[in-house]
């Protein structure tokens, strides 16, 4: 079990076990984290040089969503996370925007197929996992946008 962990390009979700701990699944192995997935998330906001509410000002202030914020985890590898449910819930997950290939209803909820074909099952339902996948889609079109606006 690790302590810290740092999300990399070949992370795919972060995935809560209890209040404590998370399962990491990255694209050729998973880990078990000793740290909730929120905390993991803000820890990796700050390990990249902001926090966990600095990256929802910025996403409220390019997109204007209000509530459930995908987020930049780093931008220059656009590595764009979004949240499953409440930042305040103990079972909010993150899936990793970039490495969807696509996602599924299924009788649990929803499976993720990752572009290099691993699974994720999630209790989520479709509609609510398209709904966030949306929104960081749209996320990352302005952080696009932003790129060409600067060169």
């Amino acid at each position: 079990m690790l302590d810290e962990y740092e999300i990399n390009s070949s992370t795919l979700a972060i995935i809560p076990i209890d209040e404590n701990t998370s399962h990491v699944y990255e694209e050729e192995t998973e880990y078990v984290v000793n740290k909730n997935s929120n905390k993991l998330i803000d820890y990796n906001c700050k390990f990249y040089g902001s926090s966990y509410r600095g990256r929802c000002e910025g996403t409220k202030y390019l997109t204007g969503i209000k509530s459930k914020f995908p987020i930049i985890i780093e931008e220059s590898r656009n590595i764009i996370f979004f949240p499953t449910s409440s930042y305040r819930s103990d079972d909010n997950s993150w899936i990793a925007l970039n490495k969807i290939k696509k996602y599924k209803s299924d009788f649990y909820g929803t499976k993720i197929l990752s572009e290099n074909e691993k699974e994720i099952a999630v209790p989520f339902s479709y509609y609510s996992i398209d709904n966030q996948f949306t929104r960081a889609t749209m996320l990352k079109a302005k952080l696009y946008e932003l790129k060409s606006i600067k060169k």
